[in-house]
């Protein structure tokens, strides 16, 4: 499948601002109801015209760029495995880019799921494509796509918007929860592009720099799942599996919130911590 690494350089001082929690952070939720659903589960696109043919941004705007013939047997094939990995009569929250080849990859995913499974189904524009702008011949793309940052939306930008939908996200299942349904039963599954993709666990997860700069884009329709884990005590975070973080090229410690290794560490010195 294709795969492309995107080295995007962010500034050090981001690493300050995602201090600032919002539901991946530090913010102490230790004595609030569980909002996480049994499964976060991220797609990429299936493999797009773009991806296929980068000349095809010349002609066509980003968001109108659809999926290749490969991209729907990708789309079909995720659903499957989709299907195979979510339990029968479970509950199914759906967010998806508003871009064509993220629309059509979810056209080929939500057959495979009843009405009855489906909570929700929302276009959500924070998870978008970077922009890089409008160019009228192939070198003036291929040089933006170098330097984003002077044509269009820095990697910090994406940054940001992803992380400003990540407290929607936890207000929307909290309200589910509120509404008496089972959260150990309710999976997420997210359709985006490769680099929100990241900028979202890395958001979640709290990665240094970096561990982002070092991390890979997944494979065209390649789930990334994040699983619901908790400990005897009760407390609960969202980890990632080990096949998707060898995938990602990510190492041991990204694979966890920053907090859960600071609460395994304080209770190896019998401190008391709070684990997200």
């Amino acid at each position: 499948m294709f795969s492309v690494r995107r080295s995007i350089p962010l500034v050090h001082h981001l690493q300050a601002g995602r201090r600032r929690s919002f539901a991946s952070g530090s913010h102490n939720f230790q004595h609030k109801p569980d909002f996480r659903p049994r499964r976060i589960i991220l797609l990429r696109h299936g493999e797009s015209l773009g991806n296929a043919d980068e000349s095809a941004y010349v002609t066509t705007a980003d968001w109108r760029i659809p999926l290749t013939d490969l991209g729907v047997e990708q789309a079909v094939e995720a659903g499957r495995c989709l299907r195979e990995k979510i339990e029968e009569n479970s509950k199914v929250v759906f967010y998806h880019s508003p871009y064509l080849r993220t629309k059509q990859t979810l056209d080929e995913l939500l057959p495979h799921f009843s009405d009855s499974e489906i909570l929700s189904c929302l276009e959500e524009p924070r998870i978008c494509e970077q922009q890089i702008g409008n160019f009228q011949n192939i070198q003036q793309v291929l040089d933006a796509k170098k330097e984003r940052s002077k044509f269009g939306e820095a990697g910090l930008d994406v940054y940001n918007r992803v992380s400003s939908f990540i407290p929607t996200l936890v207000r929307d299942l909290d309200r589910h929860r509120r509404s008496g349904i089972d959260m150990d039963n309710v999976n997420v599954v997210i359709v985006t592009h490769g680099l929100a993709l990241r900028l979202f666990l890395m958001r979640w997860f709290q990665w240094s720099v970096e561990c982002f700069e070092e991390s890979q884009n997944p494979g065209n329709c390649e789930l990334v799942t994040m699983n619901k884990r908790k400990d005897n005590e009760g407390h609960a975070w969202m980890e990632l599996e080990e096949k998707d973080r060898q995938s990602l090229c990510l190492s041991d410690a990204c694979a966890v919130p920053r907090n859960v290794h600071l609460h395994r560490k304080n209770s190896v010195f019998g401190m008391k911590g709070d684990v997200r």
